[in-house]
């Protein structure tokens, strides 16, 4: 692929080189021989294996646990190590961008870490972005360089109509109101009802609570009443469920339909076990649940497989051939490399990539 006279160098780390490969297979070109190991200090190794000197590259790399912080190191020597190859422009590609969750100062002495991961790429030398639903758009303003944050909506959309049955009678529901934004706008392309869940964390529960005045302790009864308390602030009827937290159906009626939870990333599926619950509770005929990013720490996998859904669908932004297996057919997952390709294409012709958005691309 040409474009006044520069080339598409496509380069990949180890976060997830099938994703890169499918991009490649799509675009009709080969990726761009590269070594990314560690030495035995455990510091890392890149090596270019090909002249990327007025190139356009392209480096995929979707950080993702266990090893996050590797990964995102990864990215950053092999974005420098393109910048002083002299290469054209660099464009960091990342599916699910690391430390979104740290988008804001939330209490004391905490820091916002997504906006130093904006700054990190920056300095090594980027000078593009290409992400997909970000956990808040504001982190787009973290960057003073373009940032292009592709949506998943458009291929969840076809995922609904040709996966699920009964879809035209589905509600789309939002497990918090965080995301009702992103859920109605599916529900719209769709026209399909949207309903909301309330979530109420534990720190705003006992934020709710009159504390009753506390009798002085007997003397000598200290350590049992301290214990005793501890315990119970954690009690739950799941061991899983340690927050405390609790949902309530706040708007929709999900009675007797099939209800599609909608959400930007899963971690340990608290929310999504909760959420599928009170729909349950609720008299919904189905649960599914369609998250952008399936993190899926490796420790959750069998709370993951007693989920009460039945589908967990993901897109591939994440490397997930492992957990699928690991799931015994609950996971499922949604191919992203297309829309990943096509911006690539786009962006290294110039061109406009709201075509991205429409309903029919495919």
């Amino acid at each position: 692929m040409h474009n006044k006279g520069k080339t598409i160098r496509l380069l990949t780390g180890n976060a997830h080189p099938k994703l890169a490969e499918a991009v490649a297979a799509r675009l009709g070109i080969d990726l761009t021989p590269c070594s990314v190991t560690k030495f035995l200090s455990l510091e890392t190794s890149v090596q270019i294996h090909s002249s990327v000197r007025d190139e356009d590259v392209f480096i995929i790399q979707s950080p993702s646990p266990p090893g996050i912080n590797d990964h995102l190191m990864e990215l950053l020597i092999m974005i420098s190590a393109c910048k002083t190859a002299s290469s054209k422009r660099v464009t960091a590609v990342i599916p699910c961008y690391p430390y979104a969750r740290q988008d804001k100062k939330d209490k004391s002495r905490a820091p916002i870490t997504a906006k130093l991961v904006a700054n990190l790429l920056a300095v090594a030398g980027a000078d593009h972005v290409i992400t997909m639903d970000l956990h808040a758009s504001q982190i787009q303003g973290f960057f003073d360089i373009p940032v292009d944050n592709l949506f998943s909506e458009t291929i969840m959309t076809q995922y609904i109509k040709t996966e699920i049955d009964g879809w035209r009678n589905a509600i789309i529901v939002s497990p918090d109101a965080g995301g009702a934004k992103r859920a109605t706008a599916l529900a719209d392309r769709l026209n399909l009802d949207f309903a909301l869940i309330n979530r109420k964390r534990r720190r705003d529960l006992a934020a709710s609570m009159t504390l009753p005045t506390v009798p002085p302790t007997p003397t000598g009864s200290n350590h049992g009443s301290e214990a005793g308390d501890a315990s119970s602030s954690h009690s739950s009827d799941d061991g899983h469920d340690a927050t405390g937290d609790k949902m309530e159906l706040l708007v929709g009626d999900v009675r007797g339909r099939v209800a599609i939870l909608i959400d930007d990333m899963i971690d340990t599926g608290h929310t999504v076990r909760l959420a599928a619950g009170v729909l349950r509770d609720a008299g919904a005929k189905e649960v599914y649940a369609l998250v952008s990013h399936g993190l899926l720490s490796e420790t959750t996998m069998e709370y993951l497989r007693d989920l009460p859904v039945k589908k967990l669908v993901v897109t591939n932004s994440i490397d997930q051939t492992e957990r699928v297996s690991a799931c015994n057919g609950l996971l499922d997952t949604i191919d992203i490399a297309p829309i990943l390709a096509e911006s690539i294409r786009r962006t290294h012709n110039g061109e406009s990539i709201s075509a991205l958005f429409r309903p029919d691309f495919s």
